[in-house]
Order: structure tokens, then sequence, then C-alpha cells
């Protein structure tokens, strides 16, 4: 199997944000360079060096970085633009730069032969009871009773083939009523909210924290034949911008899904109300398991009963109403 090496340049301080969310998206082994630790080795708690290769020596000067390897597969290349997603909402609200460059570098692979090489491993395939999700670069002439999805992530995220998006589609297969109004938050490529309209709900409003995600949802709206009348799309931080927040406060929704992180779900866990019809459903994802209580026990602390909770490759997703 060939890996991906992916380098990001940070500071002292944004190696623990990092590092956290690496463990957010389920990558627990990384390699992180401090260069306060190779001064501590060359102080040597006391002891005197008789000799330093001047090459090592200036390991003291490094700047902080993590190192990753992920699998060139369909769930490596899911997990570096989830990664690269997250990285740019840092940088983004970073005004004090307290986090150093946040520049992500490919070790092994240019960015460009990445941004095409990694098609080669999205085929179209079933999820659920009711889709199947094709790539829009893709045939598909067999038979079948199922909806076709087509997707173009590009470089957001969304291709259908990470847990967590299969575990969104399949509780959508549940929920969604004809007419319902759903609100997508963290879109990146469109896909789960398409999966809502081809289901039967009356509108969508998509809106992602990156404007190249929500632009790609645009995108894969038109391929879908989804018409400009029956969806919204918005680029903002619904936590930080309260003029987006109360503009979709205005009109509640029926039901929303949010296939983020268990950090932000947590961040967002007294807002989600804000926006759902009494007894409105939420599904939240992007949860690995060992988060999966401490978000279950933020939900319910904020006027959420736990519907049901189901998990692939401890991934989880959390379907819960308003009480």
């Amino acid at each position: 199997m060939n890996w991906l090496e992916v380098t990001i340049y940070t500071s002292k301080q944004g190696l623990e944000i990092l590092t956290g969310v690496l463990l957010q998206l389920g990558v627990t082994g990384f390699v992180v360079k401090d260069p306060d630790d190779f001064d501590e080795f060359l102080k040597g708690w006391g002891t005197e060096w008789d000799y330093m290769d001047a090459e090592v020596e200036k390991l003291k000067d490094n700047e902080p970085s993590i190192t990753i390897y992920l699998a060139d597969n369909m769930q490596g290349n899911e997990t570096l633009v989830a990664f690269k997603n997250m990285v740019k909402s840092i940088k983004a609200s970073d005004e004090n730069h307290d986090y150093g460059r946040l520049v992500i570098e490919m070790g092994n692979v240019s960015e460009e032969d990445w941004a095409n090489n990694w098609k080669q491993y999205f085929k179209p395939f079933e999820v659920g009871e009711q889709f199947i999700i094709k790539p829009t670069w893709e045939d598909y002439t067999e038979k079948t009773n199922r909806m076709i999805l087509e997707i173009d992530p590009s470089s957001s995220f969304g291709t259908g083939q990470h847990y967590t998006t299969q575990l969104c589609i399949e509780q959508l297969e549940k929920r969604i009523i004809q007419d319902y109004r759903v609100l997508d938050l963290g879109c990146g490529s469109g896909i789960l909210s398409i999966a809502a309209i081809l289901l039967g709900a009356k509108n969508i409003t998509a809106i992602d924290i990156d404007q190249n995600s929500v632009d790609i949802t645009e995108e894969n709206f038109k391929q879908n034949n989804i018409s400009p009348d029956i969806f919204k799309t918005y680029w903002g931080n619904v936590i930080e911008d309260q003029v987006l927040a109360d503009q979709l406060r205005s009109e509640p929704y029926d039901l929303i899904v949010a296939n983020i992180v268990a950090d932000v779900i947590v961040l967002m866990k007294d807002i989600f109300g804000k926006f759902l019809k009494p007894q409105g459903t939420l599904i939240a994802s992007g949860i690995i398991g060992e988060r999966a209580s401490e978000v279950k026990e933020a939900l319910e602390a904020n006027g959420f009963l736990i519907d049901e909770v189901t998990e692939k490759n401890d991934w989880i997703a959390i379907t819960a109403h308003l009480k």
C-alpha cells in the first residue's frame, strides 16, 4: 500500500490543538517535532557533550511541526480533506497568529497530483437502502431501483465513502418526511443536502465555514438537477456570526444534519435547538467512539432526547429530537 506523508507547520501553542484535531479524526499516530524537546535533549539534563554534530544542534531551531502518514486510499484521502478543512477553519479564526503558519505540505506527492490521483479510488457504490453514490466522471449503466446521487467533492469532504457520511445518509432515510425543511451544518460537498432532497425534503439550507465547500455544494446541486428555488447556501460561522445565526433562526427547521466533529458539536449544543421546530430532529455525526458519551450528555443537557446511536468502524452518529 502507498502512503501519503502530510506535514503541517505550526507553533508551540498550535501543536496541542492540531494533535487534538487529528485525534478527533481518528488519527492516533503522528510524529511531533518540538524544538523544546530537542533543546532539552541537547542540554542533556546537565550532561556535557564532548561532541555534537552541527546538524543535530540545529534541531533546536526547527519550526514546530506534526507529520502523519495516511493510507493512499479513499478513507485516507477523506481524512486528509477533513483535516485540511479543519486547519483552514483554525487559520481563519487565528487573528493573532498564535498557531504559526499552519501550512500543510505533502511529502511524497504534489498537491496537484493528489487532487487528481485520489479519483481512481472513487467508484459508484451503494449506501443505505436507497442510494447509489456515483462520481460525476464515472458512468453507471446497471439497472437499479435505487436513486443515483452524483457527486464531485473536488477538495471538499463528502464522497459518501466515509463512515460518518454513510451513517448520516442511513439516518436521513429513516427520518426525512415529505416537505421537511432541512439544515445541513458543515455541508462539505453537499452530499447530505442532495440526499435529503432526493428523499423528499421541501427545501435545504446548506452552510459551511469554508467558502470553497459552499461553491462545490452549489455545483453538485446543479449536477443533480436541483432547482435553485429549493436550496439556499451560506458561507460563515454560526457560532460567531450573530447575523447569520438570526437568519437561520427566522424560519425553524424540521431536521438538522451536522456531520462535523465532536468538539464542534459540543460547542454548538445550545445552538441546535434554536434552529429547530418543536420536536425537531438532529442527526449529529463525525464523532469517534470515545467521544460519544460526552456528546450524548451535552445534547441531553440542552433539551434533546436521544433516539438512536449508530456506529460503523468506531465512528458514531447520534440521532435525537427536541423535548
